[in-house]
């Protein structure tokens, strides 16, 4: 089948240009308020806040678990095609993957109500989300062809990928139920701007002995390739309106979905706290601007039979194109208008921290955060050691990352965190966080993969986080 070209060029972006969403770093970093959008039960000490439109939370993320860009383009003296049998067929399976997302606040708003338990948060932001499995069978086809692999059925359902583009419309609530609990929620409505899947593929190709001819060959395949958003992007290319489209899609436009978050705080001691969240439990259904495609059926053929002397001596005869069009009607490529729904990749993190050291504030007999002389809010220690869960919803199934964390306070202006994390995509995955705070002036900066970047192109995982807030603190 044809991909359309704004697909993929969109799916190369969304790839190239940003992991499977992990924001491990960022996550229960209480002093910055996007830690809210991870788990909105997060202990908060704001007043109110508002990020900085188009810079308060850029998240930029890419990973690959196979092989990076330095393993085939090395200049190691290796042939570059015995690279791609060693390394890219022989190396890599069907649960290895490219994968990318990217987020860019629009708005981000949150305040204390009048009861000082309770503080709302709501915003507009930009995501898109892709990723791809390796296509093993598929591309030992393409690579090496099915000569010398009679009798080996290649796998059709091999293909798995899905990618989308959305404005994310959400508002939170935060309570602090008594000093041990805290729980949040956040209702949130999806504006798709475009998607595409092809995730539930089956059947298969094989190469057997003929009876009547050298070869047979049997094809069987039910295959889906659905898409949204797509024709729109299309037409706006031709037009130069891609910007307007994507905005008109953004802001109700496009497909509609709804979702929710669900998070928590549970003191266990004074200084030991368990922390969990649920993310983007939600659906988009599409009913715009859809168009799928199918290829559906079972043949089998030996290739062209010819019928001697009449076939022979018949001009007009195409025996190709007599071969093309019988498969072509047995096993039919449609394409359709159909409505479907589609389901996030919903995330689930969860932590264990204990707390020691100093207080951030001495001399305040009541719950107090590092800011302020007074709040609702439990207190907060200089240090904190802890490890941290994250999974989330693949089409081949969950995966997983385990985080081991040390986070640092140094008074009213700075504080840290240093993390390892273990997960498809490397084993050795140190990041670092820095929040400052210059009056009520916030920024983050954040950084994963840092042994990395001494060899960007060996790199098989990246990621990126910056923001830009106004903050104040303490009771309203």
């Amino acid at each position: 089948m044809r991909i359309p070209k704004i697909l993929f060029l969109t799916l190369l972006w969304v790839c190239t240009g940003t992991l499977a969403q992990n924001k491990q770093l960022l996550y229960d970093f209480t002093e910055i308020p996007q830690s809210l959008l991870i788990n909105p039960g997060v202990q908060t000490d704001f007043k109110w806040y508002a990020g900085v439109p188009g810079i308060s939370g850029l998240s930029f993320q890419a990973g690959s678990s196979g092989v990076s860009a330095y393993d085939l383009f090395a200049a190691d003296g290796i042939d570059f095609n015995t690279k791609v049998r060693d390394r890219l067929l022989g190396g890599m399976t069907t649960r290895d993957e490219l994968s990318g997302t990217q987020q860019i606040e629009l708005l981000n708003v949150g305040f204390r109500s009048n009861d000082p338990n309770v503080f709302y948060s709501f915003g507009i932001y930009n995501e898109s989300d892709a990723i791809g499995y390796w296509f093993q069978d598929y591309a030992i086809l393409a690579i090496e062809g099915n000569a010398d692999r009679l009798n080996q059925r290649f796998d059709l359902g091999d293909l798995k990928t899905r990618g989308e583009m959305m404005n994310v419309f959400h508002f939170g609530v935060n309570k602090k139920m008594n000093n041990k609990l805290t729980v949040g929620g956040r209702a949130k409505i999806y504006s798709s701007i475009l998607d595409f899947n092809s995730t539930r593929n089956k059947g298969f190709f094989v190469t057997r002995p003929g009876q009547n001819n050298l070869l047979s060959s049997t094809f069987n395949a039910d295959m889906k390739w659905r898409t949204s958003g797509i024709n729109a992007l299309k037409a706006a290319e031709n037009e130069e309106d891609i910007p307007g489209t994507i905005l008109k899609r953004g802001f109700f436009g496009g497909n509609l979905g709804l979702g929710i978050d669900l998070g928590l705080t549970y003191q266990l001691n004074k200084q030991t706290v368990f922390t969990a969240s649920l993310l983007d439990l939600g659906f988009i259904y599409h009913s715009n601007d859809v168009e799928n495609y199918t290829l559906k059926g079972d043949v089998t053929t030996e290739g062209v039979e010819v019928i001697l002397p009449q076939d022979v001596l018949d001009p007009n005869r195409d025996f190709w194109q007599d071969l093309v069009d019988n498969i072509e009607e047995i096993v039919p490529f449609e394409n359709n208008f159909n409505n479907y729904i589609t389901f996030r990749p919903t995330k689930l993190y969860a932590s264990l921290r204990y707390n020691w050291g100093e207080q951030a504030l001495r001399g305040a007999d009541c719950d107090c955060g590092p800011y302020v002389t007074s709040s609702n809010r439990v207190p907060k220690f200089v240090n904190g050691v802890g490890g941290q869960l994250y999974m989330i919803n693949r089409p081949r199934g969950p995966q997983a990352a385990i985080t081991a964390f040390y986070q640092r306070r140094f008074g009213n202006i700075m504080a840290v965190k240093a993390t390892y994390t273990a997960d498809k995509f490397t084993y050795t995955n140190i990041g670092f966080g820095l929040n400052l705070q210059a009056g009520p002036v916030n920024l983050y900066l954040m950084a994963d993969n840092l042994l990395a970047y001494r060899n960007i192109a060996d790199s098989r995982y990246a990621s990126f986080q910056l923001g830009l807030n106004i903050i104040s603190w303490g009771k309203k």
